[in-house]
């Protein structure tokens, strides 16, 4: 009900919110399932389900990433991995972490009935970059026209990357905390890197280009029709996701590097281009998603003076995440990156870290492989097991809120500089009067009733070719006209005179290339009236 409600709510409003608010269903959904949650309306609470929530929450962030990544390797260009593989790596490794030590030290300097490697724990979980809000960002009409598109498909890959990546950087802090030293560390080694990483990544890869071949041999002979060419787009997401996971490998990089093999050579996207069916079910996942984290989001647990959680060391916690993550290593290592040309852009590309469906995963796999706490906590384990969650279920509340508003927020400003900009010009290049600001334009020109002969005035307007004309009605009578011509390029010439019984002010912007210096500074014509 929650999940059909929303949908059939937001697609009602969607180009709306998508490209005129610059709002996309990530903050909305987010939005609906607090309040659809327990702590609203009361409707929907994944907590109250017992032992079994957390693996119910578990699988759907796994089936949401999953299908978020495979989408990510099928967009992207054709051999895009190969051809970009030095700016990914400069990109996300560095980036990682730094930024995994860096979160683990404010951890530790905010709660410090934590030990260091507890803290990197809970830090691994912030670790990776949202792609699905990552998605929903650089793919919206804002980023289309402001971000360069080869910034915005790094961003898209590096995000489909950090997230599998996220394993290692875990699993080396719960070896540790579970685990001595040097058993620790092998451990880490061949199964945090060999057996979960690069296996998981191997299989990916050969799964994705076996079933590519079998889909173009099956095109070939017609043995497949387009709506099941299609339909391959979320099957293979979640049967590659399946088979890796059941032998314990990292599920995420491989339907990551399964989507990129996929579409290795072009031909999917080929076939699969201008398809609604994909983006439909990105859509509804999405919104299930985030209507799903809204109620799931645990607000009781922001405030408990027993475990040190306090609402401002969360505040501040968030803050220095959101300044220290990613910016200072992605500033350091631009140059470096071929797609980010400026310092601009590399601060563009460290703030849209997102933290969402991702940190929600690991948060949850962690819990899920932590023994299960005493409350209150007796050891590091216990502490860990109880705090990892709602710090992380904050830090992902402000993610959403923050990342999600900044577009919102940057076409705001952009549309405020450019008035404010529009304005000053406007009052540098005006020679009349602040009165004439009001007043109704006219274009037409004063002529004496009785003379067949060209005015002054227009024999001015015809020597200057490119001038821009404009003319108002003053609200004071005036019986006199003139022209002022200055020598200066854009300067104006000003014309007062009678049309009938009203009173026409004209002013002429003179151009560069229409200015004669041998035209008077006033003329002066007489006053029919007075004849």
């Amino acid at each position: 009900m929650c999940l059909g409600g929303f949908v059939v709510a937001f697609s009602m409003f969607s180009l709306l919110a998508r490209e005129k608010v610059y709002v996309n269903e990530v903050v909305l959904g987010t939005v609906f399932g607090i309040f659809m949650g327990p702590y609203f309306a009361g409707i929907f609470d994944p907590r109250s389900w017992g032992n079994k929530s957390d693996v119910i929450t578990l699988e759907v962030m796994r089936v949401v990433l999953a299908t978020g990544l495979f989408a990510i390797g099928v967009e992207l260009p054709k051999s895009y991995l190969a051809k970009h593989a030095k700016s990914l790596l400069a990109m996300v490794i560095p980036t990682m972490a730094i930024g995994w030590v860096i979160v683990a030290g404010l951890l530790r300097a905010l709660f410090p009935q934590l030990n260091f490697i507890s803290c990197l724990a809970i830090s691994a979980c912030l670790t990776p970059t949202d792609p699905i809000i990552c998605a929903a960002i650089v793919g919206g009409k804002f980023a289309q026209k402001h971000v360069p598109v080869n910034l915005r498909q790094l961003l898209s890959a590096e995000s489909a990357a950090n997230d599998g990546l996220a394993y290692p950087f875990l699993s080396l802090a719960l070896y540790l905390t579970l685990e001595r030293g040097g058993v620790a560390i092998t451990h880490w080694v061949l199964i945090g890197w060999l057996y979960e990483v690069i296996l998981g990544i191997i299989m990916g890869a050969i799964l994705g280009l076996m079933f590519s071949y079998l889909i173009k041999f099956s095109h070939r002979r017609g043995f497949i029709d387009r709506e099941s060419y299609v339909a391959q787009y979320l099957a293979l997401a979640i049967f590659i996701t399946g088979v890796v996971s059941t032998i314990g490998s990292d599920d995420l990089l491989a339907a990551f590097a399964a989507g990129s093999a996929i579409s290795w050579d072009g031909d999917f996207n080929t076939h699969t281009e201008g398809e609604v069916f994909a983006s439909v079910i990105d859509l509804v996942l999405n919104c299930a998603c985030f209507v799903y984290i809204g109620a799931w989001i645990p607000f009781n647990d922001f405030n408990i003076n027993d475990l040190g959680i306090t609402p401002w060391r969360l505040v501040i916690l968030t803050g220095g995440i959101m300044i220290l993550r990613r910016i200072p290593a992605i500033l350091s290592l631009y140059k470096w990156i071929p797609e980010i040309t400026s310092w601009r852009e590399a601060l563009f590309s460290g703030h849209f870290g997102e933290m969402g469906v991702g940190a929600v995963f690991i948060s949850t796999l962690a819990l899920h492989r932590l023994p299960a706490p005493q409350n209150p906590p007796v050891t590091q384990h216990d502490q860990l097991a109880l705090m990892i969650q709602p710090i992380v279920s904050f830090v992902v509340l402000s993610s959403i809120i923050i990342h999600g508003l900044s577009i919102p927020f940057f076409n705001l400003g952009e549309n405020v500089t450019r008035t404010i900009s529009q304005s000053a010009t406007l009052n540098s290049n005006r020679a009349y009067p602040d009165w004439l600001l009001g007043t109704r334009r006219n274009p037409t020109l004063p002529r004496p009733p009785d003379s067949e002969n060209p005015t002054p005035v227009e024999s001015v307007k015809e020597s200057q070719p490119h001038e821009e004309v404009i003319a108002a009605y003053p609200p004071q009578p005036v019986s006199i006209a003139g022209v002022r011509a200055d020598a200066q390029p854009g300067t104006a010439a000003v014309v007062v005179g009678m049309s009938g019984d009203a009173n026409v002010v004209e002013e002429i912007i003179v151009s560069p290339k229409s200015v004669d210096p041998r035209l008077p500074k006033v003329v002066h014509f007489p006053d029919p009236s007075r004849e």
